[in-house]
């Protein structure tokens, strides 16, 4: 069994685990230390570095993060602090951590994982990951392969970036109701088929637990499945990415 680390960098928390790249399991609950406010870049890597010290595992360590990333820099900013742009995430990381570090989007972590152990694992065609939470993030799989750094939450719906009016903080903090979102969602997803016509789309992200509440109303002519990892698989696919680095 191969152990590794795997960090989740998200707009609220922090969260780490030691996880089993061979299996796919945490081996240990989440550890969760909230986002430090502001988000800059030295302080949450302050967190990564404290939480990385408190793992009893050796090797390359994945740190998953809400950011467009491209040869380890941070190319934007979505829920976390703008001084990311322009941030070289692994090299700073590298340095302070002293080990291999493997730094890529945080919704392409959750894909990668859900790809490997979970609703997706062994389908081929076009597969979109979307995980619903504070934004939407998004990954896509072309039989099996990652096409890294979409970001279908920004993409114009109702006037607006789309995560703005889909996001499931908008049902998580009363501002809609689950049936006025999952309405809305669909639409959203409609637009995603129109485009790429997916054989499967992975709805994942915290709210993805209550799926068969709010599935019926999701009426997209393509195959819509619960995620199976939901806030573990940024954690997952995060210690994933380091494993490519042995």
């Amino acid at each position: 069994m191969r152990v590794l680390v795997g960090v989740d960098v998200g707009g609220s928390g922090v969260k780490s685990a030691p996880v089993d790249v061979d299996g796919g399991a945490l081996l240990r609950k989440r550890t969760r230390i909230p986002t430090p406010q502001p988000s800059t870049p030295d302080a949450v890597f302050d967190v990564v570095v404290s939480l990385v010290a408190n793992e009893d595992a050796a090797g390359p360590v994945g740190v998953a993060i809400p950011t467009v990333v491209v040869d380890g820099v941070a190319r934007s900013a979505a829920n976390i602090d703008d001084a990311w742009i322009g941030t070289d995430v692994r090299a700073a990381l590298t340095s302070r951590l002293d080990r291999p570090v493997a730094v890529l989007n945080d919704a392409d972590a959750a894909g990668m994982a859900e790809m490997r152990f979970g609703a997706g694992r062994d389908r081929r065609g076009v597969v979109i990951v979307l995980t619903f939470g504070t934004g939407v993030g998004s990954a896509v799989f072309v039989d099996g392969r990652l096409v890294p750094n979409t970001e279908f939450g920004h993409l114009e719906f109702m006037g607006d970036d789309a995560e703005h009016s889909t996001a499931a903080r908008l049902v998580e903090e009363d501002e809609v109701s689950l049936r006025k979102w999952a309405k809305r969602v669909d639409k959203y997803l409609d637009g995603l088929y129109r485009v790429f016509t997916p054989q499967l789309i992975v709805f994942g992200g915290g709210i993805s637990k209550r799926f068969d509440d709010f599935s019926k109303w999701l009426k997209v002519d393509c195959e819509v499945v619960p995620a199976s990892l939901r806030n573990q698989a940024g954690i997952v696919g995060a210690a994933l990415a380091a494993a490519a680095l042995e």
